[in-house]
């Protein structure tokens, strides 16, 4: 019988589950998201959303994943057959959607980096952007040709991913994310230090921290915690329970949740504290209020930090490079998780050899993540973004606590299991999250987006996310979001391999 893949130790492990949850979201999104949301006064229910979903749920993966020590299609499959099964693989397509895109972003940030030394954007950052490097075309929809300055660093973010994965759990993954995560640890807390020390700082941070109490009486806030709580921990789309069916079988399954969703946070508050202070420095020499130049996404790391730096008085092309390097490692650690789960998956089902499902389910990643490589990628980027992440993640999390709750009944029987291995004991307490809490508020948000998207309420002229069209929100959005369901479907009507099922060393309990 051949021995499942186990990581070298615990802080490989817990090293390889920060890495997967701190991602590009960490840097670009929290910080705004935050200040949008009541500035210091969001932390009360960011916390709270911490503490009754967000590490609960990793909780409950980490158990799945130790307990049935498989993928998530096999750990569901061993949890109640074929009527789980599709749920592990829903997680698996979702995956691979994110995966498609999010190494392409990660390609801009490389571009930058070395963008960063002669600041080659010059004061036109905007127009750098999308005309220069992305060569975008003017209409959504619009696919044009491929662009070289994308391709070519998009081809070695596959090559580097492929070397990662190749080597396996504990020479690939575990080694990468030993190097990655203290490197990115390092380079991001200089950033922030030079963040702190530039005129306006205090400004900046204090737009950031200061509380702003009415907004707790807000629901939106509420739900916008959960939300990012949600995204930010890389629950509900297969990686952690993949992750943790490496665990060797005396593992304390509590204390790495704890240990990993708190070192998340810890990375959150330490990226709203850089890109606030940076973003005071901004408004400062503009002579205009934060929130004018505060924003997120895209825009805030390849617009507007390029004007940042710009702007600084020294060290310009160190402070660039070191901002968008940090880009690269964060996003490098996730990539390497979200591909993992189809690696795995695809390898349980068919009783692949690891080299053959590396390479066919990164060459098909590969292969497809050319689409947003083209002048109309960046329009398919944000759509199927915002739909796969909406309707893929969010939705899975919400049937996932649900069926676990509800149906098939097995948070005591997870109870049991955590907690003969783990010395935070959980409990009723841990129950009442899963089983009332999070679902509640993540069947409310669910319904939110719905009504917004099915009914086109957006704040735009066409009502549809973004402004675009109905043809291509239904095309780019709504069809992705569809796809990783309908797929999860085909894959779970496959028979098993032999091997996955005669495989017993497994809690059947």
């Amino acid at each position: 019988m051949v021995q499942r893949s186990q990581w070298g130790t615990r802080a490989g492990f817990i090293l390889a589950a920060v890495g997967s949850a701190v991602g590009l979201g960490n840097i670009w999104r929290f910080p705004y998201v935050a200040y949008e949301n009541g500035g210091g006064a969001f932390f009360i229910p960011y916390l709270f959303a911490l503490l009754t979903a967000g590490i609960p749920i990793l909780i409950m993966e980490f158990t799945i994943g130790h307990k049935y020590r498989g993928s998530a299609p096999l750990s569901f499959f061993r949890m109640n057959g074929k009527g789980a099964e599709w749920l592990g693989w829903w997680g698996i397509f979702v995956s691979f959607v994110i995966s498609t895109y999010y190494a392409v972003i990660i390609a801009w940030a490389m571009k930058y980096t070395i963008y960063s030394f002669n600041m080659a954007w010059g004061d036109d950052t905007e127009g750098f952007l999308f005309g220069s490097v992305l060569h975008l075309a003017d209409i959504p929809g619009e696919i044009g040709g491929l662009v070289p300055e994308v391709l070519i660093p998009l081809l070695l973010v596959w090559v580097i991913a492929l070397i990662i994965l190749h080597a396996g759990v504990k020479k690939g993954i575990e080694l990468a994310n030993r190097i990655f995560i203290p490197t990115l640890a390092v380079v991001f807390l200089l950033v922030v230090l030079r963040a702190v020390t530039l005129d306006g700082a205090a400004v900046g941070l204090q737009a950031f921290f200061k509380p702003d109490l009415s907004k707790l009486a807000d629901p939106t806030v509420w739900v916008a915690a959960y939300g990012h709580i949600f995204f930010s921990l890389s629950i509900a789309f297969a990686i952690m329970i993949t992750y943790s069916s490496y665990f060797p079988k005396k593992s304390d399954i509590t204390n790495n949740a704890f240990i990993t969703g708190f070192a998340n946070s810890g990375f959150e508050l330490l990226a709203g504290i850089g890109i606030f202070a940076a973003l005071g420095f901004m408004a400062a020499q503009a002579d205009v209020p934060v929130g004018e130049v505060a924003t997120a996404g895209v825009g805030l790391a390849f617009v507007v930090f390029p004007q940042i730096i710009n702007e600084m008085p020294g060290m310009n092309g160190i402070f660039g490079a070191f901002f968008f390097l940090s880009l690269v490692l964060a996003g490098l650690t996730s990539l390497i998780s979200i591909c993992e789960t189809y690696i795995a998956g695809v390898s349980d089902k068919f009783n692949l050899s690891r080299t053959k499902s590396v390479f066919i389910g990164v060459g098909a990643a590969a292969l497809i993540s050319l689409l947003f490589a083209t002048n109309g990628g960046l329009y398919l980027l944000d759509t199927a973004d915002y739909f796969i992440n909406q309707f893929g993640v969010a939705a899975i999390g919400l049937v996932e606590v649900i069926l676990i709750s509800w149906a098939f009944r097995k948070l005591r029987v997870f109870e049991t299991h955590a907690n003969e291995v783990s010395d935070i004991r959980i409990g009723m307490l841990w129950r009442i999250c899963l089983g009332f809490i999070t679902p509640i508020v993540l069947g409310w948000m669910m319904l939110g987006l719905l009504r917004t998207n099915i009914f086109r309420l957006h704040e735009t002229e066409t009502g549809n996310y973004e402004n675009y069209p109905d043809s291509f929100v239904l095309a780019g959005g709504w069809s992705i979001a569809i796809f990783a369901l309908v797929m999860a479907l085909i894959f779970t009507a496959f028979k098993w391999s032999k091997k996955a099922t005669d495989f017993t060393d497994y809690d059947n309990r």
